[in-house]
């Protein structure tokens, strides 16, 4: 990469000891990567595609890390939150060519989640930093040639 990759973590801060093991794994991988970065928080996972549309919109970062966590309940609330964080997320990569990595852990329970965040176990935060890297390489590679 030509140019050290300035880079947005954006957290859903929820379930603190989840996103904060995810951000770890994340963070130790952008700084293997050289990558710059800042964090910020947002409520909870409903409120990631607003935090990063506005994020967006200050155009300061080259690509967004989106961190979080939602655990099944006994009601459907997890099954629309999810949807549409989902989808929130997906149309704001395809509107605004968002070079995004997508760390939003949606799981039956928190064992899950924390198997999942440990960087020392399934460490989807080192895997969400990589899909950003490399969509900002993509967006880099594409505007070069394009």
């Amino acid at each position: 990469m030509a140019t050290t990759p300035h880079i947005l973590i954006l957290e859903a801060r929820y379930y603190v000891h989840i996103t904060d093991e995810l951000a770890r794994g994340a963070i130790a991988e952008l700084d293997r990567w050289g990558a710059t970065y800042d964090r910020v928080e947002v409520a909870g996972a409903y409120e990631l595609p607003g935090g990063l549309r506005m994020a967006i919109a200050t155009g300061k970062y080259d690509g967004y890390l989106v961190l979080g966590c939602v655990i099944r309940g006994e009601t459907s609330h997890y099954d629309h939150i999810c949807n549409e964080v989902a989808r929130g997320v997906n149309d704001l990569i395809m509107r605004h060519m968002a070079p995004v990595g997508f760390g939003l852990l949606t799981v039956e329970n928190e064992q899950q989640a924390i198997v999942r965040a440990d960087p020392d176990q399934k460490n989807k935060g080192r895997e969400a930093a990589i899909a950003c890297i490399k969509m900002v390489e993509l967006a880099a590679t594409l505007r070069v040639t394009g």
